[in-house]
């Protein structure tokens, strides 16, 4: 298939899914895009949406179930010598010195010694690490083994640079001072490459230093917006236009339609009833922003809202998604409101607020199914793996521990059920087994 020769990734139909017992869990479905030279683009979307597992089957580190993945209009089969990656965790080598991390992919494809230490010694004094070409990464601060993890990448002249996520890992002020550097060096074509693709949950961070915004849906994946950003650099977060994208934004993410909670892959045998999972949400947090939202009027702008906590989309759509889920709230282009339930849940006290999560808990499905099983025991009891393995049918094992934990937390909260840490068990708060 002939491409436009500005066309460096072209991604025709790609699915991801993985084996989970008799059924795949599909992470990624049906992405077509078309990446060009001269982009920064930002591939944003709620954590779990299969960002970094797309950026992984974009590097050829990964390969794709199904669909095409092409680079300069040729098959990707394995890893892309044309693209470099910068991980969120260093992935430093802590026995060798900055020299040494960041020749390390020169010597691996022979570069002579000497051309490794010129392009090394160089690419040290882009990134401001000058005098620490001999230090180990123990002695870096995090903002410092970061600059090397840059470097290292850039040295091998990758003509697409991939990064997942790769200021997570850092102090806020350190990571605000290391994108103003990336996009300085980008914008003054300092970098020696043709395109950026980077994965982050950061609204700002994405309307700041991209040009493009993708941004990506969960369970599965799918592309659900695709923004071009037309702010000029510098760019000043306080400026109305600023403000207005990250805004639209954020009524994307917060407002998309979502698909069913779990996509299986076609079997032959009749599908199961799948579990839909809940959200991490943590109910003192969601008693906090429904007491802000009702001190604002029963309603507010949830983008305003978080950049006044200093909440990232991930830490507040958690939150928001388990007010939702319990009709305390409703989420519409951006805004939450209070429903006449929520307003009663904030206006109560302890104990009216356990008794509304309690009756809204008993209509999930999963708190139905271990309520069930826990009236059904003699000793009302159960061990945590027993759910646990239940719900590894629907979920894979780290998020199935995730989705008990939540659970677990809940049920706590509204005394629907107990669990005792030291034997694993959960249990009915009348029939506490460490009592006998």
């Amino acid at each position: 298939m002939a491409g436009s020769p500005d066309i460096m990734v072209r991604l025709l139909g790609v699915t991801k899914s993985y084996p989970q017992s008799d059924r795949d869990i599909r992470i990624l479905d049906d992405i077509t895009l078309d990446l060009y030279r001269g982009q920064y683009i930002a591939l944003l979307g709620p954590s779990g949406s299969g960002k970094s597992t797309l950026l992984r089957i974009v590097t050829g580190l990964t390969s794709p179930s199904y669909g095409t993945v092409l680079y300069r209009n040729r098959p990707v089969t394995g890893p892309n010598p044309a693209a470099a990656m910068v991980f969120q965790t260093f992935a430093l080598y802590p026995w060798l010195t900055v020299q040494q991390n960041v020749e390390l992919g020169l010597a691996a494809k022979g570069v002579p010694a000497g051309e490794r230490a010129r392009r090394t010694a160089a690419l040290i004094d882009l990134i401001g690490l000058d005098g620490y070409e001999n230090a180990f990464p123990k002695e870096l601060s995090g903002g410092m083994r970061q600059r090397v993890g840059f470097a290292r990448a850039l040295a091998v002249d990758p003509e697409l640079l991939c990064m997942d996520e790769p200021f997570s890992a850092l102090d806020f002020l350190t990571a605000e001072n290391l994108r103003s550097e990336l996009v300085g060096w980008w914008h003054d074509g300092r970098l020696p490459i043709q395109a950026v693709l980077m994965v982050t949950h950061g609204i700002e961070e994405a309307v700041y230093m991209a040009d493009r915004i993708i941004i990506l849906s969960k369970n599965p994946a799918r592309v659900i917006a695709d923004l071009a950003n037309p702010l000029p650099y510098p760019r000043n977060r306080k400026s109305p236009a600023f403000l207005e994208l990250t805004d639209q934004i954020y009524q994307i993410v917060t407002g998309w339609d979502r698909p069913p909670a779990a996509v299986w892959a076609v079997t032959e045998e009749p599908a199961k009833t799948a579990l839909k999972p809940i959200p991490y949400g943590h109910l003192s947090m969601l008693s906090g922003l429904l007491e802000l939202v009702r001190d604002r009027g029963g309603a507010d702008d949830l983008y305003h809202l978080g950049a006044e906590l200093f909440l990232e989309v991930d830490d507040l759509l958690p939150v928001t998604e388990t007010a939702q889920l319990f009709h305390l709230a409703d989420v519409k282009a951006g805004d939450i409101r209070l429903t006449p339930l929520g307003e009663e849940f904030v206006a109560g006290d302890i104990g009216d607020r356990k008794a509304i999560i309690l009756k809204q808990l008993r209509e999930i499905p999963l708190f139905q199914m271990i309520e069930r099983v826990l009236r059904s025991k003699a000793s009302h009891s159960m061990a945590k793996d027993f759910f646990l393995d239940i719900l590894e049918e629907h979920f894979s094992p780290k998020e199935a521990e995730r989705q008990l934990m939540t659970a677990i937390n809940w049920g706590r909260f509204a005394e629907l059920f107990q669990y005792d840490t030291d034997t694993e068990l959960l249990f009915l708060e009348e029939d506490d087994p460490t009592t006998r």
